[in-house]
């Protein structure tokens, strides 16, 4: 017959042996849904009010000045009533724990199961509650002189209690620190005007908070314990305990308390935005904190510190990049900036005097390595420059509203404080200063001006190639030889180290090289032109287009056009434009230093022109082109003009062609 032993039972755990991650995991599993109406702050004014009036009597006893104790604040009774029976459960639940740190661990999970439909914030209140009904009550009796309670100070024990008071005093006070930071806590996750969208560091907080949660109700049933003289626990342990897991909580909440700010700086920043009273509070919006100057601007051209005032009644050209791969772009800023104060005058109802350039750089971390950079490409610049090494107060509105996202952009702003362009840098590094205003509308018409053009180029097939902003393209045509020639020349500058260096994408195209027959339907194409019409001004353009290159048509050596994109940029002969790209070593280092390769190119090239050419090219046409007042005063009567002679002198601009005086008849 076997004798079975008796089952033992499972020994309880040590607290201090358990890690976070563990007590974590037991504080959830009593946890379920936050689903009791709880009123906290009533109960926390009266349980605070407790603790701080019983330091007071703490502090008289060992006769120091307790900041914590104050005369309190009149409680209304009447409009408050605890739950008395749910704050007595707590405290008889810490009284009756027998001494053992595995007994303290038991009723701390027991008072949390109890808890279980409570928030955070008012578990640790309810326990505080319940702890408070001893604790104030012991402080009261000690410090009363009536004959009651003299009798009841008799009765519990007052005078003979052998307390650790320091330590007692010193852990209470932890625990309403950490009460009062949960309950922070709570009001601001409460808060549905915010979420963790907007204030992430919320949820990093929600994390800590079990591992609070437990060590402030652990640390009550210890001290509770310790008031009745029944055990001795070792309170340091548990502050220590406690201490750390809220120090890392109090760091949280810094961060919340952080986070919250900025979302409120923003919203009101985001306000102001859709309603700007001008562009200097435009730019202080982005710029600056609350309203005050912080960061500083910066003068490329004084070389001095200015006020962002200098901006009032100004167009800005709002240039917002990082600070790597941007010198092509300060470069061609470099050049706008130059147009600007060349020719100051009105242009289609704008005057370029009124328009500036300011660079905002966005950097995530200003350490000394990317302030050097700063400072160097800083040291290029003509124009404006924002100056701060650390995050600006208008990020969220620079990423949000003016859609920056790491790749720089150009905004430009009109001094009300409004956008002209959300994005004006395509434009820009197209067609350059002739794109002033910079209007997404001034793009659309200088591209209509070489539209069609373009349009018959397209119809000979490019094979690929594709004509955008930042692509350099070569059409040319002309003798065998010659074509051959230019065409390695190309090549040999697209293989150049100078050309990766300065990122630029170079593209050729020899016309009729796989498909003569596309020769004469391009130039057919082109002379058809001069029969169509379009709106006055731009018809002029165009028609000098189509005079230019017919004349390129006679060259019998050849011809080549340059383009950045669809912006025609030089349309050349034969001599003039191999010589240029055959001197390539010649130039090369002004691709670097120029605003793009184009601008290089016919920096050299227009010291070519001069090469020999062709015999000046001449033709006729029989249009009735417009009627004129016939300059015989004895006549006066209306002449048809139906002739006109034009010759040209080769130059390689669309402006370079001379007219002989028309014929007319009448």
């Amino acid at each position: 017959m076997s004798i079975s032993k008796p089952e033992q039972k499972p020994l309880l755990p040590n607290p201090f042996q358990l890690s976070d991650t563990e007590i974590i995991e037991k504080v959830y599993a009593s946890h379920t849904y936050d689903d009791e109406v709880f009123d906290s702050e009533p109960l926390f004014n009266v349980v605070s009010s407790v603790i701080k009036l019983s330091s007071r009597v703490v502090g008289a006893i060992l006769k120091i000045d307790e900041q914590n104790g104050f005369a309190g604040n009149v409680i209304a009774t009447s409009t408050f009533k605890p739950e008395f029976s749910k704050l007595k459960l707590m405290s008889c639940h810490m009284i009756t724990t027998p001494w053992g740190l595995e007994n303290a661990h038991q009723t701390t999970l027991r008072i949390l199961q109890q808890l279980r439909t409570f928030s955070w914030d008012a578990k640790v209140l309810v326990a505080l509650a319940g702890f408070a009904l001893e604790y104030g009550n012991f402080w009261n009796l000690y410090q009363a002189s009536d004959p009651l309670g003299n009798s009841l100070k008799v009765l519990n024990q007052v005078q003979h209690r052998q307390l650790p008071v320091v330590d007692l005093n010193l852990t209470v006070k932890l625990v309403l620190e950490a009460v009062e930071k949960i309950s922070r806590w709570g009001t601001l996750s409460a808060d549905e005007s915010y979420d963790t969208e907007d204030v992430p560091a919320l949820s990093d907080a929600l994390e800590q908070i079990p591992l609070v949660v437990y060590w402030v109700v652990s640390s009550l049933v210890a001290c509770n314990s310790n008031l009745q003289g029944v055990s001795n626990y070792p309170l340091l342990e548990f502050r220590a305990k406690l201490s750390l897991a809220l120090d890392e909580f109090a760091r949280l909440l810094v961060i919340c308390e952080q986070q919250k700010d900025h979302v409120e700086d923003y919203r009101r920043r985001k306000r102001n935005f859709n309603k700007p009273k001008d562009i200097v509070d435009f730019l202080k919006l982005l710029i600056s904190k609350n309203g005050s100057q912080n960061a500083q601007i910066y003068d490329g051209n004084a070389r001095r510190t200015v006020n962002v005032e200098v901006f009032k009644d100004k167009y800005v050209l709002l240039f917002i990049s990082g600070l790597d791969r941007i010198e092509d772009e300060i470069r061609l800023l470099n050049s706008i900036y130059e147009g600007l104060v060349e020719d100051p005058n009105d242009r289609s109802g704008f005057k370029k005097e009124e328009f500036k350039i300011l660079w905002i750089p966005m950097e995530s971390g200003w350490g000394d390595a990317r302030r050097e950079v700063f400072n160097t490409l800083k040291s290029y610049i003509k124009w404006y420059v924002v100056e701060c090494f650390e995050p600006l107060p208008g990020t969220r509105l620079i990423e949000e509203e003016l859609k920056f996202q790491g790749k720089p952009i150009l905004p430009v702003v009109k001094p009300q404080g409004v956008l002209l362009n959300d994005d004006a840098l395509d434009i820009i590094f197209e067609w350059g200063i002739d794109a002033f205003p910079f209007r997404k509308s001034d793009a659309y018409l200088l591209a209509q001006k070489w539209k069609w053009f373009w349009d018959e180029v397209k119809k000979t097939n490019l094979h690929g190639i594709q004509v955008k902003g930042d692509r350099y393209v070569f059409i040319y045509g002309g003798s065998e030889k010659w074509s051959r020639e230019f065409s390695v020349a190309v090549d040999k500058i697209k293989r150049h180290e100078t050309i990766k260096r300065a990122d630029a994408i170079i593209e050729h195209y020899h016309l009729g090289k796989d498909d003569p027959k596309i020769v004469p339907r391009f130039w057919i194409g082109v002379e058809g032109k001069r029969q169509k019409k379009h709106s006055e001004k731009l018809d002029c353009e165009i028609q000098e287009i189509v005079k230019s290159l017919l004349c390129l048509k006679q060259d019998t050596q050849g011809w080549a056009i340059l383009s950045k994109g669809s912006n025609v940029k030089i349309l050349g002969h034969a001599q003039p434009m191999y010589q240029t790209v055959a001197d390539f070593e010649k130039w090369k280092d002004r691709v670097l230093v120029k605003e793009g390769f184009d601008i290089a190119f016919q920096e050299y090239y227009e010291t070519k022109r001069h090469l020999p050419a062709p015999q000046p090219c001449e033709f006729n046409t029989l249009d009735v082109l417009a009627t004129i007042t016939c300059p015989n005063a004895s006549c006066g009567r209306v002449m048809e003009v139906t002739s006109v002679n034009y010759k040209c002198c080769h130059g390689g601009n669309v402006a370079d062609h001379a007219f002989t005086s028309p014929t007319t008849q009448t």
